[in-house]
C-alpha cells in the first residue's frame, strides 16, 4: 500500500521544511501553496503551507499525520514561492520567516489549549494540591476552561505545571482547538416574504395592516425601494421608513418580511466613476516616450525628476496603458501617510480598479485584498502599498512602481527578513516578466550608479510642472544671529519675517525638524546629571503634551521630575528641541494662525494620516511643524515657505549614508515649496552653512553630491562599490556579549581577512537591556557573494553550538543600510 508524505513550512524559524504523512485521498487534493493545520511540539497546532507532496519518508523522526485541511485551493501561487525562496536565500532568513511576515496574520491561525474533565472521573480530592484544586473545583462547574481562565484562577502566568499534575493523576484532558481569525463581513438584507408573491395574498395582507399603519408604512416603502433596487439593506429600508429596528423585528417575526446576508468588502470605493487621465506636458510626454523606448531593452528604469515635475501623472500614463493588456500594477511607495493621498488621485482616474495594502488595514481587510489579488479580481488591478505588498500573491503582473525610491523606509530592519522592498520588488517583477519603474528626485547611489552603469536605463525630468522655477533657497546662520541676538527662540529674524509674509499672503508654511518630542534632554544646571532610561544607554526625552519622559527605544516612561534626581536641585532645563517644543513657540508667536503638526505621536490612529493631509488640502491649517514624514513626495498646492530649523544634526550622524541622506531630505523637504504658479522659497538654519552638503543643496547640485561620494565610497570600499553584511550580537550580560563577539570576529577573519570590521558598539550601546555590539562584512566585486553567505551560516552554526554563547542573540542583515 502506497504512502503519501507533505512537506510543510511552519512560521517559525526554523532552516528545514518538516514532513507529515497524509492518505492517499488527502494526496491526491492537497496541492503547494494550500494551508493545513499540523501538530508541533508537544501540544501546539500550527498553520502550515504545503510545500511539496512525495512518498519519500523521512529517515531521522516518525512522522504525524496532519490535523486538517484549511483551503480548497492554494493561496500562494508558484511564482511567489519562488519569491519567498530567493528572499530567505539573499537575506539569510529562515523560510518560515518569510512565510509569517508574507501572509496576513488571520490566515495564520492559532489555537487554543482547552481542559476538560475526564468523564466518570473517581479522585480522591485530598490528594490535590491548593492549586490542583482550585483548577478540579472550576471545571466542576464549567464544562472547559482556556488556559487564560487557569492564568486568571491562580493568579499567575506559569500554570502548565499544575495541569501536567492534574494529567498525570487522570482528572483532566487537555485539547487544542483551531480558531479561524478570519471572519467576513456580512450585510443584513430584507425582502418581501415569498408566500406574498400572489397579488392576491398581497391584497389581503395590506388590509390586515390597516391597524398597524407603521407597519404598513415599511412595506409600502419596501415596494417603492424594490422598484430601483436589487437588494434592500435592512438599516436603509429603516432610514427610508421613518421607523425602528423594533417594527422591522416584528415584520420578520410575523413572516412578512424575510431576512438574508450577503457577504461584502470591508473597503471599496464609492466616489464617482473615474476620469480621463490628463494630457502630459511636452517634458513629462518626451520623459514617457524615452521610459517606453527603455523598456524595449531594459527590464528597469530610473525616472529622475526633480521634485514637483509630474512624476505621478507619467506613472498613471504607464498604468493607463498597462491595464488594457489585463495585466497587475504594483504601485509601491516608502510611507503610509503618502498613499492616503496617492489613492484619492489614483481612483480618480482609475476607481475601482485600485486597492490598497499596508499595515494600518485590519486583518480582516488585508485578507479581503489578498484574495482579491490572488483571483485576478479587477477591484485588485493595480495596488498601491508600503513595502508588504510585494508579498500579496500577483498572478499576472505587468509593471512595478516603486516611487521614492531612495527612501530607507522600503528597508525592514526588525524583525526577520529584513529585506529591502525596492531590491525584493525588481525581483519578484523578473519572475512574472514584468518592467519596473524606480522614480525620485534624489535617487540612491545604488540606483543612480546602476544607471551610469547601464544596467538600468535612465531618464531625467528637470523641469517643473507648468514650467514654475524650483525654489528660492537661502541659507541662514544661526552662530552669526546668536551673536547679533536676531533670535526668538529657535527662529531667526529672517525665518520669522518670511513665515510673516507667507501668512500675509494667506499662503501655508512647512517648517521641518527632525526630531519628535519637546526635548530631547533634561539636565540639571547644578550638577549636571540628566534622566537615563534604566533599560537602554540614552536620555529619556521630555514630552510636554504628556508631561512625561519617555524613551523613544523600549517605550519607558516616567512622569516630568520637578526636581534633580541626584542632588535634588530644582534646576532642571531642556537641551534642544524637538517638534513639540518648534508647535510650543510657534502658538505663542502666531496665536491667530491654525498650527499642527505630523509626527509619529501625532499619527498613531489608523486615518491619523488622511484627516491631517486633508486639513492642510482643505486649508485649515496654517503653518505644519513635522518630522521626515512631511519630506516624502506629498503634494500641498498652498505651501509658499519651507523652513529646516536645523540642518545639523542630519549632518553630523555617524553613518556613511550621513551626507547622502541629509541632500535627499534637505532636497525633499525644499520640493514642498511653491508647487503651482508662484516660485516658493525655503530657508535652512544651520551653524554652518558653508558646508559642502548645504552648498550643494541650495544649488540643486544632485550630480556635484554623487560624484564625491561616489569617490569616498570607493575609497574607503563602501557601497556601490562593496556589499555589507551587518552580523549584530545581543546580551543582557556585557562580558559574555564581548567574548561572543570576539570569537566570532576571530572565526570570520580566518576565511574573510581584513574585509571583516569589528566588534564594535553602535552609538547606543544596550536597548531593552541587552549590550548589542556589531561586526561589519565587506564584501568586493572580485569575491563570490553565495561562498561568503555559507560561510558566514557555518560560522552561524559554530557559533549557536557552542555552549557559553547558547543564549547570545545573533541577527545577520543584508545589505543593512
Amino acid at each position: 500500500m502506497a504512502v503519501y508524505f507533505i512537506d510543510v513550512i511552519l512560521p517559525i524559524p526554523l532552516r528545514q521544511a518538516f514532513t507529515y504523512h497524509v492518505n492517499k485521498d488527502e494526496a491526491a487534493f492537497l496541492k503547494p501553496g494550500m494551508r493545513v493545520a499540523v501538530p508541533f511540539g508537544r501540544s501546539k497546532v500550527y498553520t502550515a503551507l504545503v510545500y511539496q507532496v512525495h512518498q519519500s519518508e523521512p529517515n531521522s523522526y516518525e512522522t504525524k499525520s496532519i490535523d486538517q485541511i484549511l483551503d480548497e485551493s492554494p493561496i500562494v501561487p508558484a511564482v511567489q514561492w519562488k519569491h519567498w525562496e530567493w528572499i530567505a536565500e539573499y537575506y539569510m532568513c529562515t523560510f518560515g520567516e518569510v512565510m509569517r511576515a508574507a501572509l496576513p496574520s488571520a490566515y495564520l491561525l492559532e489555537s487554543e489549549t482547552i481542559i476538560t474533565l475526564k468523564k466518570d472521573v473517581l479522585l480522591d480530592e485530598s490528594s490535590l494540591g491548593d492549586d490542583e484544586f482550585l483548577v478540579f473545583e472550576a471545571l466542576q462547574h464549567q464544562s472547559s476552561l482556556h488556559i487564560n481562565d487557569i492564568r486568571n484562577i491562580l493568579d499567575r502566568k506559569q500554570v502548565l505545571g499544575v495541569i501536567q499534575k492534574l494529567i498525570a493523576k487522570g482528572a483532566v484532558d487537555v485539547q487544542e482547538e483551531l480558531f479561524e481569525q478570519y471572519k467576513p463581513k456580512l450585510k443584513r438584507y430584507l425582502k418581501l416574504a415569498s408566500k406574498y408573491a400572489e397579488e392576491e395574498a398581497l391584497r389581503q395582507l395590506l388590509d390586515e395592516m390597516t391597524q398597524a399603519p407603521k407597519q404598513r408604512q415599511v412595506l409600502m416603502t419596501l415596494f417603492v425601494l424594490a422598484a430601483s433596487e436589487k437588494h434592500i439593506e435592512s438599516t436603509y429600508l429603516q432610514k427610508k421608513s421613518e421607523s425602528s429596528a423594533a417594527i422591522l423585528k416584528v415584520l420578520i417575526d410575523k413572516g412578512v418580511l424575510e431576512e438574508y446576508y450577503l457577504q461584502e468588502d470591508r473597503v471599496q470605493y464609492r466616489g464617482e466613476d473615474p476620469s480621463e487621465v490628463k494630457a502630459l506636458s511636452p517634458a513629462q510626454d518626451k520623459a514617457w516616450k524615452e521610459i517606453n523606448d527603455h523598456f524595449r531593452e531594459k527590464d528597469i528604469v530610473l525616472l529622475h525628476g526633480v521634485t514637483s515635475s509630474g512624476k505621478t501623472e507619467i506613472y498613471v500614463s504607464m498604468i493607463e496603458a498597462l491595464l488594457e493588456t489585463g495585466k497587475q500594477v504594483l504601485y509601491m511607495l516608502p510611507e503610509i501617510a503618502l498613499t492616503t493621498q496617492l489613492i484619492s488621485r489614483l481612483q480618480f482616474y482609475f476607481g475601482k480598479k485600485v486597492a490598497v495594502y499596508h499595515s494600518k488595514y485590519s486583518n480582516n481587510e488585508r485578507v479581503e485584498v489578498w484574495q482579491q489579488v490572488l483571483q485576478q479580481n479587477p477591484k485588485a488591478q493595480i495596488v498601491i502599498g508600503a513595502r508588504s505588498s510585494l508579498f500579496l500573491p500577483f498572478r499576472n503582473l505587468g509593471l512595478v512602481i516603486v516611487d521614492e525610491e531612495h527612501e530607507p523606509s522600503f528597508k525592514q530592519y526588525s524583525p526577520s527578513p529584513r529585506y529591502h522592498g525596492r531590491d525584493a520588488a525588481m525581483v519578484l517583477a523578473q519572475l512574472h516578466g514584468a518592467k519596473v519603474l524606480l522614480g525620485s528626485a534624489t535617487p540612491s547611489m545604488e540606483s543612480y550608479y546602476n544607471a551610469q552603469e547601464g544596467k538600468y536605463g535612465l531618464v531625467t525630468l528637470k523641469e517643473r510642472f507648468g514650467k514654475v522655477l524650483m525654489p528660492e533657497m537661502e541659507l541662514v546662520d544661526i552662530r552669526e544671529k546668536l551673536k547679533r541676538k536676531r533670535m526668538t527662540g529657535h527662529f531667526s529674524d529672517r525665518l520669522l519675517e518670511e513665515i510673516e509674509a507667507a501668512l500675509k499672503e494667506k499662503e501655508q508654511v512647512i517648517l521641518f525638524q527632525n526630531r519628535r518630542g519637546f526635548a530631547p534632554i533634561v539636565e540639571c544646571t547644578t550638577c549636571g546629571v540628566s534622566p537615563q532610561c534604566p533599560n537602554c544607554d540614552v536620555s529619556l526625552t521630555y514630552h510636554q503634551h504628556k508631561d512625561q519622559l519617555r524613551c523613544h527605544y523600549c517605550g519607558y516612561h516616567m512622569p516630568m521630575l520637578q526636581a534633580c534626581l541626584a542632588c535634588g536641585s530644582e534646576t532642571l532645563d531642556n537641551k534642544g528641541f524637538g517638534t513639540e517644543q518648534i508647535e510650543t513657540e510657534l502658538k505663542e508667536l502666531f496665536p491667530d494662525h491654525q498650527i499642527a503638526r505630523m509626527d509619529q505621536d501625532t499619527t498613531k490612529g489608523k486615518h491619523a494620516y488622511a484627516k491631517l493631509i486633508e486639513k492642510m488640502e482643505h486649508k485649515e491649517i496654517d503653518i505644519l511643524v513635522g518630522t521626515q514624514m512631511i519630506a516624502k513626495g506629498l503634494d500641498f498646492r498652498e505651501v509658499s515657505l519651507v523652513g529646516v530649523m536645523n540642518a545639523d544634526n542630519l549632518l553630523n550622524f555617524p553613518d556613511f549614508r550621513a551626507h547622502e541622506r541629509s541632500f535627499q531630505l534637505l532636497q525633499q523637504v525644499a520640493g514642498r515649496a511653491g508647487r503651482t504658479l508662484k516660485r516658493g522659497k525655503v530657508l535652512i538654519q544651520s551653524y554652518d552653512p558653508n558646508h559642502q552638503i548645504l552648498q550643494q543643496v541650495s544649488t540643486n547640485n544632485y550630480e556635484g553630491m554623487y560624484q564625491e561620494q561616489q569617490e569616498e565610497r570607493y575609497q574607503f570600499k563602501y557601497p556601490p562599490h562593496y556589499r555589507l553584511i551587518k552580523l549584530t550580537i545581543k546580551h543582557r550580560n556585557y562580558t559574555t556579549m564581548d567574548n561572543a563577539s570576539k570569537w566570532l570576529a576571530e572565526v570570520l577573519r580566518l576565511a574573510l581577512k581584513e574585509n571583516v570590521l569589528g566588534p564594535v558598539s553602535p552609538p547606543v550601546g544596550r536597548i531593552r537591556n541587552e549590550f548589542i555590539t556589531n561586526i561589519l562584512v565587506k564584501i568586493g566585486k572580485e569575491q563570490s557573494l553565495s561562498k561568503t553567505k555559507n560561510y558566514l551560516l557555518k560560522a552561524q552554526q559554530r557559533f549557536n553550538a557552542v555552549k557559553e554563547f547558547s543564549r547570545v542573540g545573533l541577527t545577520i542583515d543584508v545589505d543593512n543600510y
